[in-house]
């Protein structure tokens, strides 16, 4: 075993401790990293890695947000389609079991069945009982087309 030699000055004593505190932070971090702790840099590094994921992850999140928020949109805007036509196809039936003309359809009012029903009986009760006319009959002697006018003309010479 070596010799005690005293420590006499600050230099010798900081040199002594220096030295041992090195080894026990040596040993102890090397401890450790067996036992499954990381270093610092290690640390760094796995943080710096879960940040990128992160910032992907939150950059296609938002992409699928805005992909969702437009199919929500086109779903609300196809329902308002449908509840459109299906109100404008009750007012068609109501309007012909009240007796009422196609072009009366566009006076029914209301959004349930219930409600078109009463404006469509109030609507008749104002137009009173009278039937619509029906289309006019298609003229057998009018012919279409470019001789039509001809036809005319001579039909009126002969004084027929």
């Amino acid at each position: 075993m070596a010799e005690f030699t005293p420590i006499t000055t600050q230099e010798q004593l900081d040199s002594i401790i220096g030295d041992r505190l090195k080894r026990g932070k040596a040993t102890t971090i090397k401890e450790l990293q067996e036992a499954g702790w990381m270093s610092k840099d290690d640390i760094a590094k796995v943080k710096a890695g879960y940040e990128k994921q992160l910032a992907d992850m939150s950059a296609a999140a938002d992409e699928q947000t805005k992909k969702f928020a437009k199919y929500e949109k086109d779903l609300a805007d196809r329902d308002a389609k449908i509840k459109s036509y299906e109100t404008a196809s009750v007012k068609a039936r109501i309007a012909h079991e009240e007796g009422l003309s196609y072009d009366a359809i566009q006076f029914l009012q209301g959004d349930d069945e219930e409600s078109i029903k009463t404006s469509a009986e109030s609507l008749k009760t104002l137009m009173g009982s009278a039937k619509p006319n029906p289309a006019p009959l298609a003229n057998p002697d009018r012919t279409s087309g470019a001789n039509a006018d001809y036809k005319t003309l001579l039909h009126n010479l002969r004084g027929e």
